[in-house]
């Protein structure tokens, strides 16, 4: 089965080990279910690291990209829950990519996931989404334990909206990172698959200068509708 929509928000967080249960408690709870219900919004699923940093990786799936730019979707952004606040002020690591999805080889829902991150030259998008789509993820996904795999670009208009309708002094994105994501049975699988194949010497022809980042997670939990 493939993504539910082409646009995906990929949030990586982390907090003190004093915090974890009521961060976990509050994801389980309030904010996954209230994200999902959003227009637009259809299935959404966090995981933990098993090799990676942040410890945290959760990943929501929509229409399209520009679900995650509406007036409704800033408006709860600027509103959150007294519980959204009080875990927000405890992070320790937050990073938020909002993805247009390139090439989508998803099938079912695996134990794991490996998680690659780089930035090419975005001169070099049409030849890389050809390698992606043609060549090195249908490789990945036939290795035993994989399940499918999908690679999605930041958007960055979007992903500074947020800034933009609060007027809020932060400094913006200026860099269009890709993600790929692995799936599969478990960590160990995933993991390998994602080190043979995306290594700085692949991703150079397609103008990445420094080394992919690579994390391992196995699934938390996750909801749709």
């Amino acid at each position: 089965m493939p993504l539910f929509g082409k646009g995906m928000l990929v949030v990586f967080s982390e907090v003190k080990a004093r915090d974890e249960r009521d961060f976990n408690e509050w994801y389980n709870r309030e904010h996954i279910d209230e994200r999902i219900n959003l227009p637009g919004f259809h299935r959404a699923r966090r995981y933990v690291a098993v090799r990676a940093s942040p410890k945290y990786l959760a990943t929501y799936e929509c229409d399209s990209v520009g679900d995650l730019a509406t007036p409704g979707y800033l408006q709860l952004l600027a509103n959150q829950t007294p519980w959204t606040q009080a875990v927000m002020a405890r992070f320790t690591q937050f990073h938020r990519l909002t993805l247009r999805t390139q090439v989508d080889l998803s099938h079912g829902v695996g134990g794991a996931v490996a998680c690659v991150r780089f930035v090419p030259d975005p001169r070099e998008r049409k030849p890389l989404v050809a390698w992606l789509q043609e060549t090195v993820l249908p490789r990945v996904i036939a290795r035993p334990g994989l399940l499918g795999a999908f690679a999605a670009e930041t958007d960055l208009e979007v992903t500074n909206a947020p800034l933009q309708e609060k007027s809020m002094d932060h400094p913006k994105a200026d860099e269009a990172e890709w993600v790929v994501m692995i799936e599969g049975a478990d960590a160990a699988s995933v993991g390998a698959a994602a080190r043979a194949q995306f290594k700085l010497a692949t991703l150079k022809p397609f103008g990445v200068a420094v080394a992919p980042t690579i994390g391992t997670y196995r699934l938390l939990f996750g909801n749709q509708r």
